[in-house]
């Protein structure tokens, strides 16, 4: 299981998805895998349950858990640590970005360090 730092300046329910993805890495949720129930990752985790149900449905509208209606959410049959690492890298790069954005890059700037960084050789 993970833990929630409330000192951490991401979300409560960012972390919460994050701790899950890395559960789903490590091999501890498996595809096809049920995931914790809401009630019971609110009462470990001490977090309300719309914290929780918040997380869950953003990982399914990223593909990566289902939910079936009274059984429960499971790590989708596809699922694959890849989607699951890209998923991680494209939430951190949205954070970085944020920070750019809050400390004066302009999108030009991004965008232009983007591209020395690779992003034109697709």
């Amino acid at each position: 299981m993970f833990t929630v730092n409330y000192r951490d300046p991401r979300p409560i329910y960012e972390q919460i998805k994050q701790g899950l993805k890395q559960m789903m890495l490590d091999g501890e949720i498996v595809p096809g895998g049920k995931l914790p129930s809401v009630r019971e990752l609110a009462v470990g985790l001490a977090i309300n349950p719309n914290t929780i149900q918040r997380a869950y449905r953003e990982l399914e509208q990223e593909g990566l858990i289902c939910s079936v209606p009274g059984k429960g959410s499971f790590a989708t049959e596809d699922f694959s640590p890849a989607k699951a690492e890209k998923e991680a890298l494209f939430q951190q790069m949205e954070e970085l970005l944020v920070k750019l954005r809050q400390a004066g890059a302009g999108r030009e700037e991004i965008l232009s360090r983007m591209e020395k960084g690779g992003l034109n050789h697709d």
